[in-house]
This record gives C-alpha cells, sequence and structure tokens, in this order.
C-alpha cells in the first residue's frame, strides 16, 4: 500500500518577541557595545544576543545580517547625536553663543559617548563601505549642516563673524579639534608628560577648541 506523501516541513518562524521596539532596542545597545569594543569583524552575534536576552534568531529577523546590524548601529549613534544637537536649539540664540555652545556640546558628547568614536574609528578602516549604503546619513546630516549655515551668515549679517565661512568646514573642524585629542590622549600623554584625560586638562581642551574656533569666525 502507497504511503501518503510527507507534507515538506516549513521553516521554523522565528520567537515572537513581546515588544518588538524594545527588543530591537536592547539588539542595538548591545550591538553597539559589541562592534565599539571588537569592531566589526571581530564583533559576534551569538554575544550580542546574549548581552540583549534575546534569542538569536530575532536579531537576524530584525535586521537581516550582521553587516545590516552594524549598518543600524551607525545610524543609530549618528541619530543620536544629530537628535541632541537639535534640542540645542541654536537657532534661538545670538550666533557666538549658539557656536560657542555647539563647541562645549560636541566636545562634552564625544567625552560622554566613546563608543560613537571607537565606531567612527571602525567605519574608517571599511573606507565607509557600509555607511555608503544608508539611505539616512544625509537625511540627518544636511539639515544641521544648513542650521550652522545659518547661523554664519547671521554672525556675518551682524557685523560678528567673517564673510564667506563654508559651514562644513567649520562643522568639520569642530569635531576634529575634539576627535583628535580624546582619541590619541594615551599616546599624547606618554608624549607631553601629562595625563590628558584628567579632568583638569579636559577643562583646559575644552577652553581652547572654543577659543580656536572663534577667534576663527570672528571678523577681523
Amino acid at each position: 500500500m502507497p504511503t501518503a506523501p510527507k507534507a515538506s516541513a516549513k521553516p521554523a518562524a522565528p520567537p515572537r518577541a513581546r515588544d518588538p521596539v524594545a527588543s530591537r532596542a536592547r539588539i542595538l545597545a548591545a550591538a553597539k557595545h559589541e562592534f565599539a569594543r571588537k569592531g566589526l569583524a571581530g564583533a559576534r552575534v551569538d554575544k550580542i544576543a546574549d548581552r540583549a536576552r534575546i534569542n538569536k534568531r530575532m536579531i537576524y529577523h530584525y535586521f537581516g545580517s550582521k553587516n545590516d546590524l552594524y549598518l543600524a548601529v551607525l545610524e543609530d549613534a549618528y541619530g543620536g547625536i544629530r537628535s541632541a544637537e537639535h534640542a540645542l536649539d541654536l537657532e534661538h540664540l545670538d550666533p557666538t553663543t549658539a557656536v560657542s555652545r555647539l563647541v562645549e556640546f560636541t566636545w562634552g558628547y564625544y567625552i560622554r559617548n566613546p563608543e560613537f568614536l571607537r565606531l567612527i574609528n571602525t567605519e574608517n578602516l571599511h573606507r565607509a563601505a557600509h555607511l555608503k549604503r544608508s539611505k539616512r546619513i544625509a537625511e540627518m546630516h544636511s539639515p544641521f549642516v544648513a542650521l550652522i549655515g545659518r547661523l554664519l551668515r547671521r554672525g556675518a549679517e551682524e557685523g560678528v563673524f567673517r564673510d564667506g565661512l563654508d559651514p562644513n568646514q567649520v562643522y568639520i573642524s569642530i569635531a576634529a579639534l575634539g576627535y583628535y585629542y580624546l582619541n590619541n590622549q594615551y599616546t599624547l600623554s606618554v608624549i607631553y608628560g601629562f595625563d590628558l584625560g584628567a579632568k583638569e586638562a579636559l577643562e583646559r581642551r575644552r577652553a581652547v577648541i572654543v577659543d580656536i574656533v572663534l577667534s576663527y569666525l570672528r571678523k577681523r
């Protein structure tokens, strides 16, 4: 007697999450920690799942692949700083105060979020190969650069800042003056003979960055 054909096995569905938003947030936080510490190549999805207290299959369900998860972490990290910058409400301040606040905020954000700097370092090692795939980065960044441009033009109109300042160059300079210091603080501490990470040294550096940026912007 012929046997009935066996029903084809269905692929196992990923386990349901009770709160998808919270689950995604836990995954991103755990992945940010892992990628910042070990880079893209060294990071392990198993470790991320353990840290997020979630089934490994859910990571692939939400993000597709390790590379896609890494890109989501990058986008989330950049989104975090852009949102915090927006909350400064710089447009309602006079130009000099607004730039000073932006410089101090950027410096403080880098100090409070060392993982953000490590993620940037990792992606630069990959020559931004993953960030180039992002459909969100330009949308996050362009409005903020436009805001800086309006501040610079307003400062020029008020006779406080020089004419023709490039908002991209200004922001790159603000970021670079803090980024280089913090990323190289250990080697520089040995070279210069003092602890660049000490509270007093960090405060001195903050004041120096503000002074350098404003000196560059001011009308001569």
